[in-house]
């Protein structure tokens, strides 16, 4: 797996990730849409410790900064 997430975008995949697990277990969200979004929150978490995100790949975006040649 190549990376094709930059700092900025794992930061905030975990902070979405973060507000919908404390959305999710302070009763905000409940039943069926807040475990889909449980799930969500966990995929989130997931592709931030990888920085792969694989819905970049059919696309072909990557939020990673190009390297400046010296």
């Amino acid at each position: 797996m190549k990376t094709n997430m930059g700092f900025t975008d794992k930061i905030i995949r975990l902070l979405v990730a973060a507000a919908i697990a404390i959305l999710f277990f302070t009763d905000v969200i409940t039943g069926t849409l807040g475990i889909i979004l449980l799930v969500v929150a966990g995929i989130f978490v997931l592709t931030s410790l990888v920085s792969f995100c694989p819905l970049y790949l059919p696309f072909g975006l990557s939020t990673l900064r190009k390297k400046k040649s010296s």
